[in-house]
């Protein structure tokens, strides 16, 4: 008796089976949502900071000290934003690759403060001693001069904690232009250590990279019109997306989002809110909106939604870097489109 096959499973037996992909973990939202675009259908890379964490502050639980520990490839920005993987990446008998964004070739990097230099020169300088100027305070904008006092010295054990934000700016995903570099990147090394997926690496790299330039052309138009409207943030963490996108921030409320602003820095930025024109005040999401509000009120500014630059927010996976960018587009032109 003779058995026929038929044509589609001899199709499918005729397909080499796709090799198993390495377990892949990130630190951030938009991190995990690049390398899930690569992996595709491969698998889905891991997130270690949990929803409505801070990313510089966070302590990882055991679960994900051993899925650190078993990883065949992590994927983060650095130690300039997630200081605590760095101490676990040191600590671990892990014999993971590590590829640290913020250091892969072609990604363009700035110091805080300098949304529209592209190197470290006299900007980056201006970024430092900005910082500086606002570890002067802690307490909000009813802080006494001895509560400044007090501030100083909080602020400092901050920086020697890593949360502060000073120097190189690691927010670098929100340039789009880097999502491009390190989509690429992601698949040279995903391919590297596992060759058999190397195809399909690349091909999603491609398809991601395209729909990535297809949404930052968009935005671009859309967002165009505001360009020339001040606004001040929450913490100073827009430069990339500013500077891509030719916005005018006119100042931030906090120089890290892990530090509290200055009774000095407060006082200086609403004597300057009057001068720079500002139209809006964006909270930021994870933080308490009470100071934005009160500030908004006495610069008689409009008062926005929360920005999400992390995509704290959303739900982790290959659409929530399309979303981090829309989100902060729709918020900032919600308040300043009609200012």
């Amino acid at each position: 008796m003779r058995y026929i096959i038929p044509s589609v499973l001899t199709s499918l037996l005729a397909l080499p089976a796709l090799a198993e992909a390495p377990r892949v973990v990130t630190d951030i939202p938009p991190v995990q949502s690049l390398a899930a675009i690569v992996l595709g259908d491969l698998g889905q890379p891991e997130l270690l900071l949990e929803a409505g964490a801070n990313a510089h502050n966070y302590q990882m639980r055991p679960s994900q000290v051993a899925a650190l520990a078993d990883a065949g490839l992590v994927v983060w920005i650095g130690p300039e934003m997630t200081p605590w993987l760095a101490r676990a990446l040191d600590s671990t008998t892990a014999s993971a690759s590590q590829l640290a964004l913020l250091t892969a070739p072609g990604t363009h990097t700035q110091n805080f403060g300098a949304a529209d230099e592209h190197d470290h020169g006299e900007e980056a300088e201006a970024g430092h001693d900005h910082d500086h100027e606002s570890e002067q305070g802690h307490d909000h904008d009813q802080a006494a001069e001895a509560e400044t006092e007090a501030g100083h010295d909080h602020d400092h054990a901050e920086e020697e904690e890593g949360h502060l934000h000073t120097g190189i700016d690691p927010h670098a995903w929100l340039d789009p232009a880097n999502a491009a570099v390190w989509l690429a990147a992601i698949a040279a090394e995903l391919s590297r250590i596992d060759p058999d997926n190397a195809t399909a690496y690349a091909a999603n790299a491609k398809t991601g990279t395209e729909r990535i330039a297809a949404l930052d052309a968009s935005l671009k138009a859309r967002l165009a019109p505001i360009a020339d409207k001040p606004f001040v943030v929450f913490h100073d963490a827009y430069g990339y997306f500013a500077g891509h996108y030719d916005l005018t921030v006119a100042g931030a409320i906090s120089a890290g989002d892990a530090a509290s602003p200055g009774a000095a820095h407060l006082r200086e930025l609403r004597a300057e809110l009057g001068n720079s024109g500002t139209l809006c005040i964006f909270p930021e999401v994870r933080h308490d909106e009470k100071l934005a509000a009160t500030m908004a009120a006495d610069a008689g500014v409009k008062l926005g939604a929360p920005l999400d630059p992390e995509g704290a927010s959303l739900p982790p996976g290959p659409e929530t870097y399309g979303a981090i960018l829309t989100g902060l587009a729709d918020t900032l032109l919600d308040c300043l489109a009609d200012s």
